[in-house]
């Protein structure tokens, strides 16, 4: 059974009980309101015969029968009064026996049932007002039992002379029940019928964002194009950003896909030019070289070169495998301006024609791995000197900004165009290919420099000009301060360094 099914049976089950809640409470409420309107016509009825026998100055044998051998009745009894009434009235004396009846009684099976019963006539007797549903067969009767009193003359004291009985049919009440009954009953089930169609058409219209949804994401699945987009519907609601999350998934799985894919021939492409060049130095073994003292040492010098090359790369990737998989790093103190000397030293020969040398040198000490700090200034040395002229200068500078340590590496060289610079950080890519691949880089050194230093809790930005130079800058927290929090950057600090965090050379 699908959601929407059972959110519509849902529904109209949670209709249907309050819809019935809600008859019953007016059913119960009508009905004794309809009892209430019998019961207050029997009081005035019996209010109205108890005032008339207190006005008659008559015995209740002369107020409620009617024998003419009595010279006392002098007119016809009240009770013929009820004769086009709705009421039924009995006087029953002291004794139980019957005084007299309104003429709309009978001598019927109504008399029969509006017989005086013995317990009701005691209670009565004893003073005690009853008001009882008689029910004989098909005749349903509300019927009202008051004790009638008479003041006595000469002991001004009430006593009590007989017992009144005033009844109602209860036939047009229940008639006006039952019609209510059936109209709430059918009318409860047409609205039921209705509101399981209205929620039926609620309900596929609320769930066709979703229908699309995963239509989209079939037709995604079966055609393998992460290119598609679900529809956003214009309603401002959950279904609505529900959409934009997976359109961002969509982005972000394609993303990552074009990257997987990028990165799996980038991978292919570094590894088979070192192993090409290889092939060809084993062919050339294989043909005589070996007998070739001069062509023997150029090949085993072109393999070494291509093995170190392959080493590195692998080395590069497994550093950037173990950067992604959360591999804890070493965390003791480190002497920057110490390691910034160190680094001078070993680019030194690397320099060549390119002026290597040190700006400003604040001391300063953070918090981490020196190995890996290391490995990521000498990336990016590395990547200053291969990509300055002869007669460019790199400069090496450490200063001290509110609480963080500056590691600058700044050059003269080509510098980097706008469109690469968001780029540059992203593994295997290259701004410029074919002199990268000339000089060996496989694009992995300002990833794995990215890697180090996030690693650290801090950031590496850059600034570049084409032809004028770059500036790449490492900002670590310094030791007084907890590894992880985001650096604070003055004015000054975001003009030299407005640029985002992006990720390889």
């Amino acid at each position: 059974m699908s959601i929407g099914t059972r959110l519509t049976i849902s529904y109209v089950g949670f209709f249907a009980a309050a819809l019935l809640a809600l008859h019953i409470g007016l059913y119960m409420i009508v009905r004794s309101s309809l009892i209430g309107s019998v019961d207050s016509e029997l009081r005035l009825g019996v209010e109205v015969l108890r005032r008339g026998f207190a006005e008659s100055n008559e015995t209740p044998y002369g107020f409620f029968r009617d024998d003419q051998l009595r010279a006392i009745l002098l007119r016809q009894p009240p009770l013929r009064d009820f004769e086009a009434t709705s009421l039924y009235v009995q006087f029953f004396d002291v004794r139980g026996k019957l005084v007299g009846r309104s003429p709309n009684i009978g001598d019927g099976e109504l008399a029969t049932a509006l017989a005086l019963d013995p317990e009701q006539f005691a209670r009565a007797i004893d003073g005690t007002d009853q008001l009882d549903t008689l029910e004989r067969g098909e005749i349903r009767m509300r019927v009202l039992t008051v004790p009638l009193t008479f003041t006595n003359p000469v002991t001004r004291r009430d006593e009590v002379v007989g017992v009144l009985q005033v009844a109602r049919s209860m036939a047009e009440t229940e008639h006006a029940l039952r019609l209510l009954f059936y109209a709430l009953a059918g009318g409860g089930i047409v609205v039921l019928l209705a509101a399981a169609r209205g929620g039926t058409w609620l309900t596929r219209a609320a769930f066709r964002p979703i229908d699309e949804i995963t239509q989209t994401a079939q037709s995604i699945v079966r055609a393998e194009d992460l290119s598609r987009r679900v529809p956003v519907p214009l309603a401002a609601d959950e279904l609505q950003r529900l959409t934009v999350t997976i359109n961002e998934l969509l982005a972000r799985l394609e993303e990552l896909f074009t990257t997987q894919r990028r990165f799996i021939a980038d991978v292919s492409h570094e590894l088979r030019t070192p192993l090409t060049a290889m092939q060809g130095n084993l062919e050339v073994l294989a043909r005589g070289a070996v007998n070739d003292r001069q062509l023997l040492d150029e090949s085993l010098d072109d393999m070494r070169r291509e093995v170190a090359r392959l080493i590195r790369m692998v080395n590069d990737l497994l550093l950037l495998a173990r950067s992604d998989s959360g591999v804890e790093i070493r965390r003791e103190p480190v002497e920057l301006d110490t390691l910034l000397l160190e680094l001078h030293r070993e680019l030194r020969p690397l320099a060549g024609r390119v002026t290597l040398r040190i700006g400003e040198e604040d001391q300063a000490v953070v918090i981490g791995d020196r190995d890996r700090i290391k490995q990521a200034l000498l990336n990016l040395g590395v990547n200053a000197l291969q990509h300055t002229p002869p007669g460019g200068v790199v400069t090496l500078s450490l200063t001290v900004r509110d609480g963080y340590a500056a590691l600058c590496v700044a050059d003269t060289g080509y510098g980097i165009a706008s469109h690469d610079l968001p780029h540059i950080f992203e593994r295997f890519y290259r701004a410029d290919r074919s002199r990268s691949r000339n000089v060996g880089g496989a694009g992995l050194g300002l990833s794995i420099v990215r890697s180090v230093v996030e690693a650290h809790g801090g950031q590496v930005t850059v600034t570049s000009e084409p032809g004028q130079g770059s500036r790449f800058t490492i900002l670590l927290p310094l030791a007084s301060l907890p590894a992880g929090e985001p650096p604070i950057t003055t004015d000054e600090t975001a003009e030299q360094h407005d640029a985002p965090v992006i990720s390889a050379l």
